[in-house]
């Protein structure tokens, strides 16, 4: 043993009073959700729909450090014909695809709104 409080020796949780002290290299500051790309996926399907022997599907699920329920999860996925669901989806509002062509298309409405207006105007004066 060493001395109490020394960093690296185990003792720094007892010496001060059972907490954790603050930068422990020990205390994770936030976890971070997992993820996993499509093609980790495909291949972890692949690889347990060829395992058939009693147990060799739970083996390989704590040899990947996975879930069975991922596993079930995903497999509904590839069923459903959803094989786009296995990559990770962003979060937040989706971009437009279209957005430049929107963009243009407000513009050339504005324009057209204004040359309408312009034309009713020069209509009037010719009236007059």
């Amino acid at each position: 043993m060493g001395r109490a409080g020394r960093p690296g020796t185990g003792d720094e949780y007892e010496s001060t009073g059972g907490r954790r002290r603050v930068g422990d290299p020990e205390a994770a500051s936030r976890p971070r959700r997992r993820w996993f790309s499509a093609a980790y996926k495909r291949r972890v399907l692949e690889e347990t729909d060829q395992l058939q022997g009693p147990g060799e599907i739970g083996s390989y699920l704590r040899r990947e450090g996975l879930y069975s329920s991922a596993l079930c999860r995903w497999r509904a996925q590839r069923d459903r014909g959803l094989l786009d669901v296995l990559a990770p989806r962003r979060r937040g509002p989706k971009a437009s695809s279209h957005s430049a062509e929107r963009a243009r298309i407000a513009e050339l409405e504005r324009e057209s709104e204004n040359l309408r207006a312009r034309l009713r105007q020069a209509e009037q004066i010719i009236e007059v």
